[in-house]
């Protein structure tokens, strides 16, 4: 079957498909055709990857467009949003206008209205449904990448949660799901009425093995000599192997998975030796050029780190890595520059990136609940497999375990290789999935009874395989519960109305226990201010709690009282002796408008309070790290809000604590410290830093709008935090971050040099102004025309030598030693 058979495609488009070499259809887009997927019907298509999934998807989008539509594509993650919008805008010649959507859950993005496809993870879906994105009515098609991943706790019930309401708003809703080989795809397909197509089908031959000794024994019972020399690592020789190769003219790309960042490092820095020696001149000045970049992205170690291999032709990839870094990288490696990339699971999720080998290295990893190394999933390592080989490029794809003796050896092959994957399994019957959930069903007029609530649960995937309806009823009713207390729902005469808050809580984005714990602490730091006479002093704070009696015993009185005043701690001048000389102690924040009878709440206290929320993604305490954060909580004890847990309640105290460790970063973000020395401080890359001042920003935002809905005096705080854990920076430079292409450190470097404000820079002589952004004319004439300057012109203007050391000087005493690329400085927002 060629695309010109189809009459259902927009004029022009099977002509290009042809002209980009699809002449003829893969056997299972032929399958999807025949299904009806050009035609309105919807399909589940579990097919291999590289088997054309992407050409289905799109077969039904354009369809669609063409009968008057409009089509969604929901991925998993951030970075596929991105890819896939780059890959559909080749259809624009055609008049079709594409669309992504991936950040700020409060947006109805009204905007999308013009799109003809748009793109958006699911969770952005979810949150565009709350917020009664009017377009949403409007889809005709609607097509999720990656289903399988219903599976997942994390992400999984959202997925869920998301197609039952598109599907009900949208009763003729075609919707097609695209899914890596699973145990069980003909019950996703019943669940989604979906005709199912199933194949194991590949453009290119994938050959599966086990490394042992010196060869690769292959499913098909085949060898393959590899021999590892002296003191050589099994994997070395396979990467060197593989490029040593000649087929085609050139050898072959690795792709090493491990199961840790650290491995990760590790491994591309010895397999940068491997690689080094085999690149061609010219493949050394490209790769010369791409590690500047790296490098020029973020001045931490980790940066560093990755320029080094990728000058050598080979990379790590994990989620520590900034978003720019691991695009960096992924497209050099699909141009075959860099060799070899060692990753964590986290690339096999959908991302691009086929090699000529893959070599599963680490088929075990950490699990916490578990204790101890367990084996990963066969479906995951069925996804790390089916990177091998690419079409057009590669003759065929091998994907390899590591074996160190024969008994592993026959185990990877009857786990893995000879293995079906699992099957999918809903996650969403537990009751941290359902809290956020429920509200928003509510909330969107979903449902308005606790039938009708049960109801719509039906049309998910649980009901469908389960049939268990007394459980999902009990669940539902420990939730309802739960809102009902927090006061985000009211039950009345066997109806469920969303109050206020809870409307607001659900188009925030939030789980409903982090909006608890937020409105608590606000509530808490308001009602402690307001008994201290307007400030949140150390004798007034309702979080001092007892230190354990000696020899760790347990006063006698803990059960009753598991806390007791801060004059019993600290001395009547504590909220000054406790700030250890980092910005964002007690004596650094005052009340914006000075204030004294509106209670006054420290960045610290804000950053905590976000951090131990269930949607901030804490940071690990690490050895030793329990006295450390132990410690500076006794030492600004009376800046946390609400009510800490005993430290006899271990895991309510360990994690109290590894939400300090995590405030304490950002707070060393907002007090410009520089990003080098906070990765090597809380052993980060830059992309948890990135990650973490992200969520920061909205979960302060959300804070923001429920202290302005409840009438609480601490807006103007909370503000305040926000704004300087967005901009990172200290109190004094928020003005002039205000200025668009003013970061952080230009923002430094014109305070230093005695521009303190927006005014003032609008004002100022040019030549301190070029002087303190180090002689950039077309950066200073970008940073006074953004002011409102009426005459930015640096022509025939002189750099001041003195507000050039003035500035470079303030710079270093914040630690930053680096420089900012043109045309201007970027702060993280532009990295969301």
């Amino acid at each position: 079957m060629r695309p010109s058979d189809l009459s259902t495609l927009p004029d022009g488009v099977p002509e290009a498909l042809e002209a980009e070499g699809i002449e003829e259809f893969y056997p299972p887009q032929a399958e999807a055709v025949e299904a009806g997927v050009a035609d309105g019907e919807s399909v589940v298509a579990s097919v291999p990857t590289a088997s054309g999934k992407t050409l289905i998807a799109e077969l039904a989008m354009l369809s669609a467009i063409a009968r008057g539509g409009k089509a969604l594509y929901i991925v998993p993650l951030r970075a596929l949003a991105s890819e896939k919008k780059t890959e559909f805008e080749r259809w624009e010649e055609f008049g079709i206008d594409v669309g992504v959507s991936t950040g700020n859950y409060q947006s109805d993005g009204e905007w999308l209205a013009s799109r003809d496809i748009i793109v958006a993870t699911s969770e952005k879906v979810d949150s565009l449904i709350r917020n009664g994105a009017p377009w949403v009515n409007d889809l005709t098609c609607v097509v999720a990448d990656e289903v399988h991943l219903v599976d997942d706790s994390g992400r999984g019930p959202t997925l869920e949660v998301t197609l039952a309401k598109l599907r009900k708003i949208n009763r003729d809703l075609q919707v097609v799901a695209l899914s890596a080989t699973v145990g069980n795809a003909g019950e996703v397909a019943r669940w989604l009425d979906a005709a199912l197509v199933e194949s194991d089908w590949r453009p290119i031959e994938l050959k599966t093995g086990v490394h042992y000794g010196n060869a690769v024994n292959f499913d098909d019972g085949s060898q393959r000599e590899v021999p590892v020399g002296k003191g050589q690592k099994p994997t070395a020789a396979l990467v060197a192997d593989a490029l040593d190769e000649e087929v085609s003219g050139r050898g072959g790309s690795s792709l090493v998975f491990v199961n840790s960042r650290r491995n990760a490092e590790g491994a591309a820095k010895r397999l940068a030796d491997v690689t080094a020696s085999r690149l061609a001149p010219d493949e050394r000045a490209e790769l010369e050029e791409l590690a500047k970049k790296i490098r020029d992205d973020s001045d931490t170690d980790t940066s560093d780190d990755l320029a080094e291999c990728v000058r050598e032709g080979a990379a790590f990839h994990h989620a520590g890595l900034s978003a720019t870094q691991r695009s960096l990288v992924e497209d050099a490696f699909r141009d075959r520059l860099v060799k070899c990339i060692s990753a964590t699971p986290t690339l096999a999720a959908g991302v691009n990136t086929p090699a000529r080998r893959v070599i599963v290295r680490d088929w075990k990893r950490y699990d916490g609940e578990f204790g101890g190394m367990q084996p990963l999933d066969t479906l995951e390592v069925h996804q790390m497999m089916g990177r091998a080989g690419r079409p057009g490029l590669d003759p065929y794809g091998e994907a390899l375990l590591l074996a160190k003796d024969r008994d592993t050896m026959d185990e990877l092959f009857e786990r893995y290789v000879w293995a079906d994957p699992e099957e999918v399994r809903s996650k969403l019957a537990a009751e941290p999935a359902l809290r956020t959930h429920v509200l928003a069903t509510v909330a969107s007029g979903f449902a308005t009874t606790r039938a009708g609530l049960l109801e719509f649960l039906d049309r998910t995937l649980y009901a469908s395989q389960t049939g268990d309806d007394a459980r999902l009823g009990e669940v539902t009713d420990r939730v309802l519960e739960y809102l009902a207390a927090n006061d985000f729902l009211e039950r009345e005469d066997g109806t469920l109305t969303a109050t206020g808050i809870g409307h607001t809580v659900s188009r925030l984005y939030l789980d409903p226990m982090s909006a608890a714990e937020i409105v608590d602490g606000l509530r808490e730091g308001v009602e402690r201010a307001g008994d201290a006479g307007g400030t949140a002093d150390a004798s007034a704070t309702a979080t001092q709690r007892t230190r354990p009696a000696g020899d760790g015993e347990v006063p006698e009185d803990a059960a009753e009282a598991s806390f007791v005043t801060g004059t019993d701690l600290v001395a009547d001048d504590g909220a000054d002796s406790a700030d250890d000389g980092d910005d964002g102690g007690p004596e650094d924040t005052d009340a914006a408008d000075g204030d004294a009878d509106r209670p006054t709440l420290t960045p610290l206290g804000l950053y905590h309070l976000v951090a131990r929320t269930p949607d901030m993604y804490q940071l690990y305490l690490k050895s030793g790290d329990r006295q450390t954060y132990e410690e500076q909580f006794y030492e600004r004890e009376p800046e946390f809000l609400g009510r800490a847990p005993s430290e006899f309640e271990d895991v309510a105290w360990e994690d109290w604590l590894a939400a300090l460790k995590t405030a304490r970063l950002l707070e060393d973000w907002a007090g410009e410290l520089d990003e080098d020395t906070i990765a090597e401080r809380y052993g980060v890359g830059p992309g948890d830093i990135r990650g973490k001042v992200d969520t920061a920003e909205w979960l302060l935002g959300a804070a923001e709008q429920l202290a302005n809905e409840l009438d609480l005096d601490v807006v103007l705080d909370v503000r305040e935090a926000k704004k300087r854990v967005e901009d990172g920076v200290r109190e004094e430079l928020l003005d002039l971050t205000g200025v668009r292409g003013v970061g952080r450190k230009r923002a430094r470097r014109l305070f230093e040099a005695g521009i303190e404000t927006r005014a003032e820079l609008r004002e100022a002589d040019k030549s301190v102004v070029l002087g303190a952004l180090r002689g950039r004319e077309k950066t200073a004439e970008n940073v006074l025309q953004a002011v409102g300057r009426q005459d930015p012109s640096m022509d025939g203007v002189e750099t001041d030598a003195s507000a050039s050391a003035a500035a470079t000087a303030g710079s270093r005493t914040t630690g930053e030693d680096g420089d900012e690329d043109e045309p201007g400085q970027a702060t993280f927002g532009d990295f969301s």
